[in-house]
């Protein structure tokens, strides 16, 4: 059997924002939006060149669902963004005006920063240490 998380969906509270966000400041593609309806549109990003998964930005459409924007997980690191260059990418993050919560460190397992989203979701950019590497960075 083969199988893979294609995407993860991200409640975010405008559509047009969110993806500002992610392809100006992150640098990410957008791959896809469509309009479904008046309401709702099939939205997704990526990491530039990734295939792997991909964000499915959903627009929250009530306040239950708005409740979530920005803390998916109850206030732990949200997404984890790998990098094969760390300072490279935190450098340009900044420049962008990326908030950092945790300046980069060196663990075990690589380095890391974390930062937040527009909303307040947190991440990992992640350069995992050269015996972790995936195959793809």
């Amino acid at each position: 059997m083969n199988q893979y998380i294609a995407h993860i969906a991200l409640v975010v509270q405008d559509y047009d924002e969110a993806i500002q966000f992610y392809t100006q400041k992150l640098n990410f593609d957008l791959i896809e939006d469509t309009i479904l309806s008046d309401t709702k549109r099939w939205v997704l990003v990526g990491p530039r060149g990734s295939k792997e998964c991909r964000l499915l930005l959903a627009k929250a459409n009530d306040e239950c669902q708005s409740s979530r924007v920005g803390n998916q997980t109850g206030g732990r690191v949200f997404l984890f963004l790998y990098t094969d260059n760390l300072e490279r990418d935190y450098k340009l993050m900044l420049d962008n005006g990326i908030n950092f919560v945790r300046e980069p460190i060196q663990e075990p397992y690589g380095k890391v920063a974390v930062f937040e989203d527009l909303y307040g979701n947190l991440w990992d950019l992640l350069e995992p240490a050269a015996n972790l590497l995936p195959e793809n960075l």
